[in-house]
């Protein structure tokens, strides 16, 4: 798959969950993306920073959409 257009971008990983995350992808190996600079986007459109990084199982992501600058 294309997984390398997406490291090294800002993203919002939309979760199966209807959880979304907002980040830069730094790794994507194996199973997991890793994200740096991240935060929780809540439903109300805010955005709660996370502390370190936020790993995120592929086979939980509905779709990712890369931000452009």
């Amino acid at each position: 798959m294309g997984y390398r257009y997406v490291v090294h971008r800002r993203v919002v990983v939309n979760l199966l969950s209807g959880t979304a995350v907002t980040g830069v992808i730094v790794t994507a190996r194996g199973p997991l993306y890793v994200l740096r600079d991240a935060a929780v986007l809540r439903e109300d459109g805010t955005a709660v920073p996370a502390d370190g990084e936020i790993v995120v199982d592929k086979g939980n992501v509905d779709y990712i959409q890369a931000v452009t600058p």
